[in-house]
């Protein structure tokens, strides 16, 4: 490989690695993107959804994504959640004055569509991932985009300080008899959280994705499970925290395999440093109730790019590795995510307490936040615009 100078070495192959380089490219900058997969095909088997933001649209829809993946995405308008008794909150797109309050995409087909455009990026270079022996790679700044598990974050001694909630989250596709009608669902079962997302696919206007936080070893049980099993522990959930979820949900049957993962709330240390910058999952892990995820890295690339660009108009003497703009990004980037992993993890610690005056006093929040319509349209907004 002929060694060049470019402005951003890209590790990871995942969403968030896409999008920077797509963003980064369109707005000028040379980038070599070290991808672990051949091409940067997505996995088909993935069976991920994704819930995202009005802030991850918009990224989307200057990417030129968007029209494509809107497609085969679903809107959802309403919102419905409830405790593990009385409590239960409602949301609307209506009371929000926006058009909907997410869109529920396949991740396999997000991650799909961004490599596809990243074949036609003029300023995209694919070069071999980062290990011991491949070519080295000549950048100003190397965004780490790696996950969770991030060989390069380790091997710069970064710590990433890392808790286990000693729960799985379990996926999988749902058909159902009854349409969703545009509205997803969430019950908080004490110690579990049990969230159906409307989806399009297998069944166009009946389908869901399935996201089911699970104490490991009843996970493990689940993973077990025969179909018509799975199908009769997941209706059994449902009952026992709300006796009319079946009548409003419908008879679910399970589309697709089981797949499941362990989850935890973390945090690097450090997000940045002299030449180096970490993004998505390599700078931050929350628990999934909220659907966030995606949303943070997403917002972490529209914030690193508007940074880097901002800088080359303002300060052109600064290089994309210069460690005081990294600092910037990293400041504009840690209130919202500290923010947001707060509020996840405390929802989550709080309805794990199955102690009766904490679940009496917890549902009762509940059903007083709901009647607070100011409180909840900022809630909404800040999700809105993690």
């Amino acid at each position: 490989m002929t060694i060049k100078k470019f402005d951003v070495c890209i590790s990871g192959s995942g969403a968030v690695a896409r999008g920077l380089a797509l963003a980064l490219s369109s707005n000028g900058w040379r980038v070599a993107w070290a991808c672990a997969e051949q091409g940067g095909q997505a996995k088909a088997e993935d069976i991920r959804t994704y819930a995202l933001n009005s802030r991850s649209v918009a990224l989307l829809e200057r990417l030129r994504i968007w029209p494509a993946l809107q497609s085969a995405s679903t809107p959802v308008h309403n919102m419905q959640i409830r405790g593990d008794g009385s409590g239960h909150l409602a949301f609307s797109a209506w009371q929000q004055c926006v058009s909907e309050l997410a869109w529920i995409v396949d991740a396999a087909a997000l991650e799909r569509l961004l490599g596809e455009a990243l074949k036609f990026a003029p300023h995209v270079t694919v070069v071999p991932p980062l290990a011991e022996g491949s070519p080295p790679v000549d950048a100003d700044l190397l965004a780490i985009c790696e996950g969770k598990h991030s060989a390069t974050r380790a091997a710069l001694g970064v710590d990433f300080k890392k808790a286990d909630y000693g729960h799985w989250g379990v996926a999988a596709r749902l058909s159902s008899t009854q349409p969703h009608q545009g509205v997803a669902r969430q019950w908080f079962r004490s110690p579990d959280v049990l969230a159906l997302l409307p989806f399009h696919d297998p069944v166009p206007g009946s389908s869901y994705g399935l996201v089911w936080s699970l104490p490991q070893a009843r996970a493990q049980e689940v993973m077990a499970l025969a179909p018509a099993e799975f199908e009769a522990a997941l209706r059994q959930a449902l009952d026992e925290v709300d006796p009319g979820a079946s009548a409003v949900v419908g008879t679910l049957s399970l589309r697709s395999h089981v797949a499941a993962w362990p989850l935890a709330l973390a945090q690097a240390e450090r997000w940045s440093g002299p030449g180096w910058v970490l993004l998505g999952d390599a700078a931050h892990q929350l628990h999934p109730l909220a659907g966030q995820g995606l949303n943070l890295g997403l917002a972490d690339v529209d914030t690193l790019v508007s940074t880097l660009t901002e800088s080359r108009r303002m300060e052109p003497w600064r290089t994309a590795g210069d460690e005081r703009l990294l600092r910037r990004y990293a400041r504009r980037r840690e209130l919202p995510t500290r923010a947001m992993a707060g509020v996840t993890d405390g929802l989550l610690r709080l309805f794990a307490d199955d102690r009766a005056p904490l679940r009496e006093l917890r549902n009762t929040g509940m059903a007083l936040l709901d009647q607070i319509s100011p409180v909840k349209r900022w809630l909404v907004s800040r999700a809105l615009d993690a």
